[in-house]
């Protein structure tokens, strides 16, 4: 056990445990990193039938708008912290965005799922308490902000994912990518979308905490099913290019560097009244100077984060922000930041390994093809 008894715990903890899985600490939490087939096997069954991850320290937040007033006053102040198109989200959407700074640097990414009468929010463990505390700040005024404390978040991902869940609901197999409804299931209200973060078709599910664990159960009980950590979440998203807040993206990338341009619809392009619009109109206009980019490095070994990135000629062009092994591609794969003049896939670069170059090359993103349902 490698946990501390003041760590956070997720209502699976526990079963977890009864597995076997190792477990960390992590944003606070004590988490499963891996169980005892081995990371490369969960990744691996990942890719080919369906996994099961606790994603339960994410932050679940539901925006209402204040004194019975219309959603539009949400969705309207939401747009004031972040650069998507809120207001014309449709209800059973879901929308992928960023809090951004006065930079234009991100200061969180989170999705955005329109209820109806509210907003459903999923945010990162780790930066939580700061977006509700910019979420109060600025938008206390119009909304009623409710952590969603008492529930837990549950991934299925893979390609065997949604046949699975449909044996439980079979509806949840009529929707597509980035959509998300409520069901019942035993008793207990489940808000579903089709969505995740490993490139693979699959689902999350926000449950009742007390409901969590019967439902894992219950889908492990599926033949094609099995548990997975924290190790193969890694390698699975860095594989589908998916950016890892706090490595990745942070507060000194914008979301046009990271790659991220595509989350911001037209209307915010052209209207900006985000923070740090003027930066990001400015990039989306006349490109970044640096660009997030995808590396295939020689040679079997993983460069790890922090890892200078150099030209042809030696000089230090750019680091590596997330490194390590990809048992889809079945070898070393990273992401990076690089001037805008090397970032073009095909481009020779070398990589700083223990004290030695690696040879490697820009690759592009995402690592292998994504798996997810557009109907």
């Amino acid at each position: 056990m490698n946990t501390d008894d003041d760590l956070l715990t997720t209502p699976l903890l526990g079963l977890h445990r009864e597995r076997d899985a190792r477990i960390v600490p992590f944003a606070g939490y004590a988490m499963p990193v891996q169980f005892p087939s081995g990371i490369i096997t969960e990744h691996k069954h990942t890719r080919s039938a369906a996994g099961l991850f606790d994603v339960s320290h994410m932050g679940q937040m539901r925006l209402t708008a204040r004194g019975g007033a219309p959603l539009g006053t949400v969705t309207a102040a939401l747009e004031r912290l972040v650069p998507a198109d809120i207001v014309n989200l449709k209800p059973g959407r879901q929308r992928y965005t960023q809090f951004t700074n006065e930079q234009g640097g991100i200061l969180d990414d989170l999705m955005i799922t329109c209820m109806g009468d509210h907003l459903y929010m999923v945010v990162n463990a780790a930066t939580k308490a700061d977006d509700l505390a910019l979420m109060q700040k600025h938008l206390s005024g119009d909304c009623e902000i409710e952590v969603l404390e008492s529930r837990a978040l549950i991934a299925l991902q893979g390609p065997g994912a949604i046949g699975v869940m449909a044996r439980l609901i079979p509806e949840v197999a009529q929707l597509t990518f980035m959509q998300a409804a409520t069901w019942t299931w035993q008793g207990e209200r489940l808000l579903i979308s089709r969505s995740g973060y490993t490139g693979e078709d699959g689902c999350e599910i926000s449950v009742p905490g007390h409901a969590a664990e019967v439902l894992a159960r219950r889908l492990l009980e599926e033949d094609e099913v099995e548990p997975v950590g924290l190790g193969a979440r890694d390698s699975l998203r860095l594989e589908a290019g998916l950016c890892l807040y706090g490595h990745d993206i942070d507060r000194t990338t914008t979301p046009v560097e990271a790659g991220l341009a595509w989350s911001i619809q037209k209307r915010r392009r052209t209207e900006g009244g985000f923070p740090g619009a003027t930066v990001v109109q400015e990039q989306l206009r006349n490109g970044p100077s640096r660009k997030r980019i995808g590396i295939r490095p020689e040679g079997r070994a993983p460069v790890r984060e922090g890892a200078a990135v150099r030209d042809g000629d030696g000089r230090e062009i750019g680091h590596v922000t997330s490194g390590g092994f990809g048992a889809t591609v079945g070898g070393p794969v990273a992401m990076g930041y690089v001037d805008a003049n090397h970032a073009t896939p095909g481009t020779a670069l070398e990589l700083e390994l223990r004290g030695r170059g690696v040879a490697a090359e820009v690759a592009a993103l995402p690592f292998v093809p994504p798996g997810y349902h557009r109907g």
